[in-house]
């Protein structure tokens, strides 16, 4: 059923738009990519579908799928229905990385998302490092260090941004998150580390089943604790980093995404993980269409869609676990 959404919510993303092109146009273009038919369209139709909004809805749904299965992770790894992909500091590490080289008057795509992809997975490691204790990573060291680092890279991407003068402008667009710069070398680049990211979380979900119970129950079950942790947070890191590197921040996907589906799969990973990446997509595509048509003539960051629907979805949860919380 979420395959068969995701397909529509995919065409409808291609055809919504400042103009409308309707489905079997779109089929029409598509398949005269493959064999040449009648032309029932124009050279800017053909422009908008292949060039624009179809890299755009693909990275859409990539980006949806990666920070929604990361965040299943996230949430088995520290047994907090709270945590989400950002929780190790990975978003606000990648945030730096792409404000620096913004304010050096470096934007351009060569120099952004590797610096952004950089930052998020210096912020990682970096997290991981401080919550040793001796042989083993602490949980709540992890989730600590996170939250000071992300504090850490907050001041100085403020900082950054009254120094930025007339790169300003790009700078706040781009920590907004939004998918409009989105090309085919991006979707390249973006489709092979989220895909084999999912399929490395996916090859663990007994694993992340287990930890569910505790991480002493796991290790006596046969599960390599340490090395699920180091290998957890390196796949998280390089699919957030991905993710933040051409989209910029966009938060919340990877919280609202494991509840919602978990309501109808349950706690078993080997459901979850897949049917997360489905929705996950699903949220992200229709966040963006409603992110380019909710204002006619302009377009919003896709980070705000998100945001408005994951804070008070993140305020609820909150209000309906405190007593298991505090």
């Amino acid at each position: 059923m979420l395959a068969g959404v995701l397909f529509a919510s995919v065409v409808i993303g291609v055809a919504v738009g400042p103009v409308w092109i309707p489905p079997q146009k779109i089929a029409a273009i598509l398949t005269n990519l493959v064999v040449p038919t009648n032309r029932t369209w124009s050279d800017a139709e053909a422009i908008i579908v292949y060039q624009i909004r179809l890299p755009r809805t693909f990275m859409a749904l990539l980006v949806g799928a990666g920070l929604a299965v990361a965040g299943v992770a996230m949430q088995a790894l520290f047994k907090n229905p709270l945590a989400d992909p950002y929780v190790l500091g990975a978003s606000s590490g990648a945030g730096f990385g792409a404000a620096l080289v913004i304010s050096l008057g470096l934007v351009s795509a060569i120099f952004v998302p590797p610096a952004a992809f950089a930052g998020a997975v210096i912020a990682t490691f970096t997290v991981y490092a401080l919550s040793m204790i001796g042989p083993r990573s602490s949980v709540s060291l992890l989730l600590l260090s996170g939250i000071a680092l992300s504090t850490l890279f907050s001041a100085l991407i403020s900082y950054l941004m009254f120094v930025a003068g007339e790169n300003l402008h790009q700078l706040v667009f781009w920590l907004m998150g939004g998918l409009w710069a989105s090309r085919w070398e991006y979707v390249e680049i973006t489709f092979p580390i989220i895909l084999i990211g999912t399929i490395v979380i996916y090859a663990y979900a007994r694993d992340l089943n287990l930890m569910l119970s505790g991480e002493e129950s796991a290790q006596h079950l046969g599960v390599a604790v340490e090395n699920l942790k180091k290998i957890l947070l390196v796949t998280v890191s390089f699919v957030v980093g991905v993710a933040v590197a051409f989209c910029g921040i966009i938060g919340f996907v990877g919280l609202i995404v494991p509840h919602v589906v978990r309501t109808f799969t349950g706690p078993d990973h080997k459901a979850l993980i897949p049917a997360s990446a489905l929705f996950g997509s699903i949220l992200l595509i229709w966040a963006d269409i409603v992110a380019r048509s909710a204002i006619p003539g302009s377009e919003m960051p896709v980070g705000i869609i998100t945001a408005l629907l994951g804070a008070p979805f993140f305020m609820y949860l909150v209000w309906s676990r405190r007593k298991n919380i505090f």
